[in-house]
């Protein structure tokens, strides 16, 4: 329990449900449901839909998601993996023909093809109790009657504005006179409510055919992306089996690849070689630790992780307590290992992460993202589609398990999860921040599972992650995380935003 006398935020309880995400109003939409009558399922797809509009820089409709599910809290889990295909137009030869080596974060070929309202229906369709239409009306009645922006919504869309000044529909359906919304001011979204209703009257054919998909592929056309009708007609969500690792007793269960969360699996099994409970967790070993196995586990998430479909990657191995075995080998208490093979150092993405649970227990882990803030920074015109940039996690090298190819999804960093207590979910959890995810979801299961931490505690503990060459530890860190230079990992310092925020029910 925390201190009554400190600021900070109480665990809620509750006995016929609970919803966990990062705005109230998205709360409020899957709370809504739930008194109406609706089960786990509906509330979630009600309350991404309503983030998507009231926190238009963290996720949209023109985005990826993926879903855990456990039905009754009995059962296996099921995974669903909502993520979008590149193209079939678009080739490493073709960008590479075109001296593009690396995909920009607003290049139109940056844009994968939405995956997030076929999952969504697919969705409710398989396991929700009311349909597409009922689910979507508190986010058609934000965006069409507007909502109040709140302090961290304008920050984060304050930040953008350059961006989204880049593109003329952006500026013209995201910003006002320039400028981005100021906390209290009142926001409408008429061209996205518009497109709201007619996938609430059409379901998923009212966004991958028809005049959406239509607006969305002749804008991308005219900037010279290879998008066609074809690429949406395309687009299929897919149940995928769950991966797992065991952790203190419970079992740990993400989605598998092309997503990164066998990069927490990875992180957990080295983790799980420690006495962890012997440093505090806010001690410089513990920290220390962490971010070696964060080097370890991310420079093979880059080697290795890309999508199944096309690409071969070993799953078995990767999850294997001998390869942990052998990156554990790798890390000293005393000094940073000296060569830098660490993956690529995230900038910061932006995303809504909502776990929903219903008095039937059923259980909903459920993560949706643009990538990074506002996505590719494209809007289509007509539809007030924001478009993900989530291409630009392929890389332009021929040969890597990862290099973009026609149809392929790109390696993901949005990953949900849950951990199960002799089958049961537990723990339903997601954490917020790009990259940073799977050190989030170690973070937060060590502080529960080692070192006792209630949920909100958990996810309340400062939080540090190491690119770069540096660890980049929140303000909230001890000071000797900062200041000490014997610490063993290198060049710590702050990073001047936080690392990921988090949402978790626990049963």
């Amino acid at each position: 329990m925390r201190d009554l006398q400190q600021p900070g935020r109480s665990v809620v309880h509750a006995t016929n449900g609970a919803a966990a995400t990062s705005h109230p109003l998205a709360t409020l939409a899957a709370m809504e449901i739930l008194q109406a009558g609706g089960n786990a399922i509906d509330a979630a797809v009600a309350a991404c839909a309503v983030q998507c509009v009231v926190e238009p820089m963290s996720t949209g409709i023109g985005g990826d998601c993926f879903v855990l599910l456990q039905k009754g809290a009995r059962g296996p889990v099921i995974g669903l993996n909502g993520s979008g295909h590149a193209p079939e137009g678009l080739t490493a030869d073709h960008l590479l023909g075109q001296g593009i080596r690396q995909i920009g974060l607003e290049s139109p070929h940056s844009v994968t093809v939405p995956g997030a309202v076929d999952a969504w229906c697919r969705l409710l369709d398989d396991h929700g109790s009311m349909g597409i239409d009922r689910v979507l009306q508190r986010a058609i009645h934000y965006a069409e009657d507007g909502f109040a922006v709140t302090p961290r919504v304008s920050v984060d869309w304050s930040r953008n504005v350059k961006r989204l000044g880049g593109d003329a529909n952006s500026a013209a359906q995201y910003l006002r006179d320039g400028a981005s919304p100021t906390a209290g001011q009142k926001w409408q979204s008429p061209e996205l409510a518009g497109t709201l209703k007619r996938i609430a009257a059409e379901g998923r054919e009212g966004f991958y055919a028809g005049p959406v998909a239509d607006d969305i592929v002749s804008y991308l056309n005219s900037i010279d992306a290879t998008h066609s009708l074809d690429d949406f007609t395309a687009q299929r969500c897919e149940y995928v089996d769950p991966i797992a690792s065991e952790y203190a007793g419970r079992q740990i269960t993400e989605i598998p690849p092309n997503g990164q969360g066998i990069t927490a699996l990875l992180m957990l099994n080295i983790l799980k070689g420690y006495d962890l409970s012997a440093y505090g967790p806010t001690s410089v070993e513990r920290l220390h630790i962490e971010a070696e196995a964060t080097r370890l586990a991310f420079a093979a998430r880059d080697r290795y992780v890309a999508d199944p479909r096309q690409a071969e990657v070993p799953v078995d191995m990767l999850l294997s307590d001998a390869f942990a075995d052998e990156l554990r080998e790798r890390i000293s208490l005393g000094h940073a290992m000296a060569d830098d093979d660490q993956a690529t150092g995230p900038q910061y993405r932006d995303t809504v992460y909502l776990t929903v649970v219903d008095r039937d227990l059923n259980c909903v882990s459920f993560i949706n993202s643009l990538y990074f803030a506002f996505g590719s920074c494209r809007t289509a015109p007509k539809s007030g589609v924001i478009l993900q940039n989530r291409g630009a996690g392929f890389v332009v090298q021929p040969g890597q398990p990862n290099c973009i190819a026609p149809r392929k999804r790109p390696m993901h960093t949005i990953i949900p999860g849950m951990a199960l207590k002799e089958g049961r979910c537990e723990i339903s959890f997601g954490v917020m921040g790009g990259g940073y995810q799977p050190v989030g979801h170690a973070h937060v299961l060590t502080n529960i599972y080692d070192d006792g931490m209630g949920v909100q505690e958990a996810i309340d503990c400062h939080r540090a992650f190491r690119v770069g060459g540096t660890l980049d530890a929140e303000h909230s860190a001890p000071a000797e995380v900062i200041t000490d230079r014997r610490a063993p990992s290198r060049d710590p310092k702050n990073p001047g935003r936080h690392w990921g925020g988090c949402q978790a029910t626990r049963i």
